[in-house]
Formats: structure tokens, sequence, C-alpha cells
């Protein structure tokens, strides 16, 4: 299958990096803000009020509460706690500042655009908007009722996440593509959860044809519909409206650089993920059974909320290592925040399989261990210091083992295909990058600060922990532990 073509030419091994050499066009760095010229901007209030729900609780599947009255204040606070720019780093050489938002990005290049469709919101006209986050604005493309040209849903607001897909491309070549799906599952979680914390529940639809999808939302040829985001509940500001004449203003979109490399193996790989018409869905396959030797407590609660959490978190650059360390109970709680339900059309099944690399964790002796979420399990795979085996199977990247724990994603692609053909691939790095974004939160509503990692030696992985490639292949990685702080950062 296609999928396993492009993951196979995709893999790091220290052969290929030997013999590679690259080095970034800074040059023709592509913008990380999407905008559209010639059409009505609308503005979002500023300042919009913090969910005030503790962030452990929304994981946990609680929702909170809004006092949003109109469109205009609900689409502002949903959006700030979900995609906007949160703080500035400096670049000591220049002087320059770029942004940094609080849905995570590899690379903090940002291939995810956010666009949303509204019908029915209080004193917000219907249409089609693009999210401009360099200003918190919305960008009005279109007037009417884009939400039932998109799904047959009842709802009331639409997202559609997009992938540029040569804003990673830029740095990262061919292997880009699976960056961008695991921003798109961030983003996904991002604004899933930031929509439970004011009240309202969604619902991701994976399953949509493409091509009609793109004409509907008036995208540019670079850019790729990934995920549809239904939002629906008691605390969205509604009103009964009549219907409403289709107007177009679909405005021009900025050009990103001056150049784009074209990377045919991306083309490729997205044309085999498409869905081009109504398919079948196969049977799930039997779920994995398992069971661990050793009982996770309890969570932890904490009182963060998650307006806080969402505005403070960041990527850690690296951990401070040393005999800090964290305790078992914050370890089961990040575990328990990544076994719940994720509520999308894809999702009947889990895909990816957490196994830990334990460093500091009091109470749990070093090794490595395979998460079994249903029962709150750890089996034992390993023993003794894994550090160095962490750090050596991340690219050499120490903060990897100056974490406390980090973890490898296993995922079933075996599985997703048969289930769903080629799209299974998007399906099993969504869920990595959800369950990443829910890490995010869990580990700084703790205290604790994460960070992604997107580049390891994957077959060495596979040896490392005793996987046949019919058991999963590693997807993402991942690191919690007390961060190094970051002289860069501004507010």
């Amino acid at each position: 299958m296609a999928w396993r073509e492009y993951h196979e030419f995709t893999k790091h091994t220290v052969e290929k990096l030997r013999r590679t050499r690259y080095s970034l066009d800074w040059a023709n760095m592509p913008n990380p803000f999407r905008h559209y010229e010639g059409v009505p901007v609308l503005d979002l209030p500023a300042d919009p009020p913090a969910p005030q729900i503790p962030a452990l609780e929304v994981l946990e599947g609680r929702p909170g509460n809004t006092l949003a009255k109109d469109g205009a204040a609900f689409l502002s606070q949903l959006l700030f706690y979900s995609a906007s720019i949160s703080a500035t780093k400096r670049v000591p050489s220049t002087g320059g500042t770029y942004a940094l938002r609080v849905n995570p990005s590899s690379g903090n290049l940002h291939p995810t655009e956010f666009h949303f469709c509204t019908r029915g919101l209080v004193d917000w006209p219907d249409g089609l908007y693009h999210y401009r986050p360099s200003s918190h604005m919305a960008e009005q493309r279109a007037i009417g009722d884009f939400v039932s040209k998109l799904t047959d849903t009842t709802a009331p607001l639409v997202f559609v996440l997009t992938s540029i897909a040569w804003r990673e491309a830029w740095k990262y070549r061919d292997r880009a593509y699976r960056y961008c799906l695991h921003d798109i599952g961030h983003a996904w979680q991002s604004l899933a959860l930031a929509a439970r914390a004011m009240g309202c529940e969604s619902f991701a639809l994976g399953q949509f044809l493409d091509d009609k999808v793109s004409a509907a939302c008036l995208l540019n040829d670079d850019e790729w519909p990934m995920l549809l985001v239904t939002l629906r509940g008691q605390s969205i500001p509604v009103a009964t409206r009549g219907p409403v004449e289709t107007v177009f203003f679909r405005g021009e979109p900025n050009r990103l650089s001056d150049e784009q490399v074209p990377y045919p193996r991306i083309e490729q790989i997205h044309a085999a993920t498409k869905l081009l018409a109504g398919t079948a869905i196969s049977p799930d396959p039997p779920k994995p059974n398992g069971r661990g030797e050793i009982k996770l407590p309890a969570p932890v609660s904490a009182s963060r909320s998650f307006g806080e959490v969402v505005r403070n978190r960041r990527s850690a650059l690296d951990f401070r290592g040393g005999e800090e360390s964290m305790s078992v109970a914050q370890l089961a709680t990040l575990l328990a925040s990544t076994g719940k339900p994720l509520l999308a059309d894809f999702a009947t099944q889990r895909f990816v399989q957490l196994y830990l690399y334990v460093h500091r964790v009091e109470g749990l002796a070093p090794g490595v261990y395979r998460c079994w979420p249903e029962r709150a399990e750890l089996e034992n795979i390993k023993q003794g210091d894994q550090r160095l085996v962490a750090a050596a199977l991340s690219l050499g990247q120490d903060l990897a083992g100056n974490a406390c724990v980090a973890f490898s994603m296993i995922g079933d692609f075996e599985s997703a295909a048969r289930r769903y053909g080629d799209r299974g691939y998007r399906y099993a790095h969504f869920e990595a990058g959800a369950i990443g974004q829910r890490m995010y939160l869990a580990a700084e509503a703790l205290g604790l600060r994460a960070t992604g990692i997107g580049a390891f030696f994957d077959d060495e992985v596979h040896k490392y922990l005793g996987l046949a490639p019919e058991q999963g292949q590693v997807v993402y990685h991942f690191a919690v532990g007390h961060p190094v702080l970051d002289p860069r950062l501004e507010a």
C-alpha cells in the first residue's frame, strides 16, 4: 500500500543522515501566517474571559461553561484558547521576535490553518471564515449556509482544519507529511478541549470527500483539508434565522515564500490517502487485550484553570535532569488523560500504544514499560537505566534522557489500513498528535512541562522494544519532566 512505501522511505537511519547534506534556506522560509487579501475582516473581542474549570477536569471529560452572549464573543473565547498567539521569543543574535501559539507545532512552523463555517450564531453572519491568529480576527470569505455544503449535521459551527505541507517540508523535507498529521491531531484536541471548557461538545469527521471540501471552502492548491470538527451545545449562542443568500468574497491568499520546492513523495502520499468517493469500511479487527503486573494509583487533582494552563503551555527545549523526579501518581494522571475516548468517526478503535522509558518516577523502578490503559496497568518490558537509550533513539536528543519519563507511541498502521485503507495512515498520526496534546496540558497542569519529538531512528526503536512489523511502528516520541528555563521567552 502507498502508506507503507512512504513510511519506509521517510524512516531515519544513521546511514541516511550521514550521506544527506541539507542546509536551511532561511531567505525562503515560509510565512507561518496565511491571510486573504480583499475580504472583509471581522473583529473578535479582545481579552476574552478565561475558562475557570480546572484543566484536569476538562481532560477527564467534564464540561465547563461560558458567559458569551453572541457569536463574536463565543468565537473569540474559543479561538483565543485553541489557536491564538500566546507568547513571543526573541532571537539574541538579531533581536528579532517570533510568535508562539497555544496549539503546538513541530519546529514552530504551523502547517495547520483554522477555517470555520457558522450557522445561526447570534449577531454573527452565517458564512465561511478563516481565522487570522496574527491579529485575532476572522476573515470573511463568503456569506451563506456553508455548514450544509460540508456535512449533514445540524451543528451551528463546523471547523475545517487544513495543512500547508510546504511549511514543514521547507525544514523536514519528505518526512514533513508525518509532522503535518501530528499537528492536525494537536490542533484537533486543542479545539475540542477548548470547546468542552466552554460547555459544548465536538465530533471530528475524517471520512469526507477531500476535493468536495476543498472546493466548498475555497481552498488554494497548496492547502489541503485534513479534518472537520463539528461543535454543538446549549452554551453556543444561537438564534433562529431564515435562509441567507450566498455571496462570495473569496480573497487572494498571501504568498508564503518566494519559491516553493516540490516534494513529489508528499504529493503522492496525500493523493493516496484522499477520499474521492464513498468507501466501505472493513469491520474492526480484534483489539489487543493485555495487562501488566503494576497497578497505577488513582490520578491526582490540580486546581490550575484550563485558561491558565492553555495560555502558559510551552514546549520544553530540554529538561533539568539530575535528581528531580515526578511521582507515580503524576504519571498515572498523565496516562489517564490519554486514555479517554476520542470523539471522531475514525476513533471507534485506538491505533496507538504507549511504551514508557521511565527515568525518575518516584515509586517506579527505571525501565521500559508498556501501558494498558483499559486496566490502568503497566507491563515491565526492560529493567534498568534507560536515559542513554531514550536519547539515542530520539536522534541523539538529550531531552529524551533528561526528562522524568519519555514515550514511544507505537501505531498499528496495519489495522488502520485494513479498516480505512491508506487513509488510515492519517488517522493513526492524528491519534498520536491528540495523545500528545492531552499530555501537554496534563503536564502543565501538574507543574511539569512536555515536548513532542518527531525525529527518531524508526527501526532501532522497533528492535529495542522487540516489535515485529505487524505489531506496530513508532509514530511519535514524547517527553515530560522539569523544564530548563528558556531565556528567549517573552510574555
